[in-house]
């Protein structure tokens, strides 16, 4: 019997650990498993794309990808709409992708939970033909990005640098907003649409996100002054920046956002010049995952068959 294929893509510059002994770590625990795997280093910006196409062409079952949100979404990419599934082991500063899917960021946990083999299909967004898996925006979220790229503290410490000084230059624009059902218009310090609930490091900017509903969550954060940036912030990292009496909510699978002008905007933190018009969409069940099981689908479940059990015996 032929054996199946998996190819590792490691990018040796994510994060701030190393990453020397995660091949043998792999293959020991791939050893007893009918497969070949197959270790690939990336050396370029774009080079885990390619990497990740030819595995689909060869037809390797999983795709594995040791590194951070920009490689995670490099391969991620490629494996689109295909019948390659993603595996991941973080290494980034962020890890959003992996931190909302609750993969382990421990790299023995995260082998594990690919030993398991438990396969999610998610949604993935398109913003201006940028493709995304966790979030894209524009406003600060946007500006900060920017800044964050040439940021040599990697990792809460050098965003949180970033933000704080970012804050004081930093002028809310108006966004003209149509949506699935209605529109409006406002200004705004952050326009996030979010496809998973957080943009990394656990800052949830959207706590009721789901990557397997098609649709997007879309929080429009008005502008803010010194005294509520603290409490904002509070909020981010305790998933109640909903509560936040600033912030307005939109569920939808299709948002156009209009601004006076042409400029940056974020796509999974990566930041990218666009036009004054940015169409987002989000395309349902786009890529296969290994990942443990989604919790608010299993607590939906277990609160389904509850109802439906008490409206059985007549409770």
């Amino acid at each position: 019997m032929e054996k199946e294929k998996i190819c590792v893509i490691i990018n040796p510059v994510s994060g701030n650990e190393s990453k020397h002994n995660i091949p043998d770590k792999v293959a020991a625990a791939f050893d007893q498993k009918n497969f070949d795997v197959f270790f690939r280093i990336t050396g370029y910006p774009g080079h885990a794309t390619e990497i990740a196409k030819d595995a689909v062409r060869k037809k390797y079952k999983y795709v594995i990808t040791v590194g951070g949100d920009g490689t995670v979404n490099e391969v991620a990419k490629a494996l689109i709409g295909t019948d390659c599934t993603m595996g991941i082991i973080p290494f980034g500063s962020g890890n959003g992708l992996a931190r909302d899917l609750h993969i382990p960021l421990n790299s023995k946990n995260a082998i594990k939970i690919i030993l398991d083999g438990n396969i999610r299909t998610i949604d993935y967004g398109i913003a201006n033909d940028h493709v995304f898996f966790c979030t894209c925006g524009v406003g600060f979220d946007a500006f900060i990005s920017g800044k964050f790229a040439e940021e040599k503290l990697r990792g809460p410490l050098g965003y949180l640098r970033q933000v704080l000084e970012g804050v004081i230059d930093f002028k809310s624009d108006e966004y003209d907003i149509a949506y699935d059902g209605g529109s409006l218009k406002e200004r705004a310090f952050v326009v996030t649409c979010a496809n998973a609930s957080q943009y990394g490091n656990d800052a949830f900017i959207a706590p009721e996100a789901d990557m397997e509903d098609g649709k997007m969550n879309v929080s429009i954060l008005k502008p803010l002054n010194a005294i509520e940036i603290p409490q904002t912030t509070l909020q981010l990292f305790t998933k109640n920046i909903d509560k936040n009496s600033k912030m307005i909510s939109l569920l939808t699978a299709d948002l156009t956002i209009r601004r006076s002008r042409e400029g940056v905007m974020h796509v999974d933190g990566e930041p990218i010049q666009t036009g004054k018009d940015i169409r987002v969409k989000i395309v349902p069940k786009g890529l296969k995952i290994l990942a443990p099981k989604n919790p608010k689908r299993e607590k939906n479940s277990k609160e389904n068959i509850f109802n439906s059990l008490t409206r059985w015996l007549g409770v």
